[in-house]
């Protein structure tokens, strides 16, 4: 499935289809993105992708893109899912967002492979989505957990099968089952077993569903949970590659795609019509072409950094090596500075727009409120940087890093 067409290489021209091994894989992917650019502000209105959305998801191979190639799967190498997450970004980055959950099968393949094969009974298109904090301690019962709680940041719950929930079980209780290490464990549900708490009211993003997850002494058996970015079972490459740092970039090339449709927009603007009072055309103004170059050159940086650290780690694991401390710590520190950079370009594209830039139809004013949603994740904060200079310093992160 790799992109024919490179967002970064002609900025004025969106990508091509990616091609999925198949002409008729690329024709859906073509129609996903059409439709979602057609019905976005459909998504904002119900604060979620619908399940037809998703059901073209599906048609476009985005959920078995990281399902394994022993249970049908396309197990991608992660460069190429994420031009594609780019591109469905430059429609509309909620859209992005609940796609990029077609990564969340990196962390399944921690689970036994008995309930994996249960997972893909039914095909490798499976949709999975997560509310893994704030962790809930759970009660131990025989063969498994009573699980009770309520999560928050269920991204794409509306549309998932499956749900997964962070519980916690203590030390103890991990010794006496032989658990390893008394991590924190991720649960694995039928989506029908969870309630979702319609809540998600926010300024950005509001057509992830990120609303709340609720369980009441839910029975988990212990072969559906797992340790989030634990070892996994399944011996093919994509599962060598550093899980959370996946799920970091995944976030992360959201703003990637959103901010080149910043760029391409602004310059649209720049001398289409006339200004309202009569002024030169933004064209004709020194700090607007200024501020452009300015922000696409740190843009094709940042990007040039993410690509090349994903495929350069990916290249490692394909050689049969260890991805390294130091390896692992340039794909979170790549993320983190394509975010931050990408939703920087987006605020330099808002401000060097003018006025017509406050006005809801403009695309730019949906763009910089979702952007801001994005550097906010967990995986994409500031102690990124604080962790990455610790590693490169040869000193000891002060938190689980990388």
């Amino acid at each position: 499935m790799n992109v024919v067409n490179d967002p970064g290489r002609l900025a004025s021209t969106p990508p091509a289809a990616a091609s999925c091994g198949t002409t008729a894989g690329a024709a859906a992917l073509d129609a996903l993105v059409a439709a979602i650019a057609a019905r976005r502000e459909e998504f904002e209105r119900l604060s979620h992708v619908p399940r037809d959305i998703v059901a073209m998801m599906k048609a476009a191979g985005i959920f078995r893109s990281s399902t394994p190639r022993c249970f049908g799967g396309d197990a991608l190498p992660p460069a190429d899912f994420l031009r594609i997450l780019e591109r469905i970004a430059m429609a509309d980055g909620s859209a992005a967002w609940v796609a990029a959950f077609g990564s969340a099968n990196t962390y399944l393949a921690a689970l036994p492979k008995e309930t994996q094969r249960e997972i893909y009974a039914s095909g490798p298109d499976q949709v999975s989505a997560g509310g893994l904090y704030p962790i809930q301690p759970a009660r131990a019962a025989p063969g498994g957990w009573s699980v009770t709680g309520r999560w928050h940041f269920a991204s794409g719950c509306m549309g998932a099968e499956w749900i997964m929930v962070g519980i916690g079980i203590g030390e103890q209780v991990a010794a006496e089952r032989g658990t390893a290490t008394g991590k924190p464990l991720t649960a694995v549900l039928p989506a029908h077993q969870v309630e979702i708490v319609e809540n998600w009211d926010v300024v950005g993003l509001l057509g992830t569903g990120s609303h709340d997850l609720r369980l009441r002494d839910r029975f988990v058996p212990e072969g559906w949970t797992f340790v989030r970015g634990g070892p996994p079972v399944i011996d093919e490459p994509l599962y060598r590659y550093p899980a959370i740092a996946y799920q970091a970039q995944v976030h992360a090339v959201v703003n990637l795609g959103m901010a080149r449709m910043a760029l391409d927009r602004v310059a649209e603007m720049s001398g289409g019509r006339k200004t309202n009072t009569g002024a030169p055309r933004l064209a004709d103004r020194a700090y607007f072409r200024t501020g452009l170059g300015k922000a696409e050159a740190a843009w094709r940086a940042a990007r040039a950094f993410f690509y090349e650290t994903s495929e350069s780690v990916w290249d490692t694991i394909l050689a049969g090596n260890p991805v390294t401390p130091e390896e692992a710590n340039l794909l979170r520190l790549s993320a983190t500075h394509a975010a931050h950079v990408s939703a920087d370009a987006i605020q330099q594209a808002y401000r060097i727009a003018g006025i017509s830039a406050i006005y809801r139809a403009n695309p730019l004013q949906r763009l910089a409120r979702d952007s801001m949603v994005v550097t906010q994740h967990a995986t994409l904060g500031e102690a990124t940087y604080d962790g990455a200079g610790a590693i490169f310093a040869g000193a000891q992160p002060a938190f689980a890093y990388p």
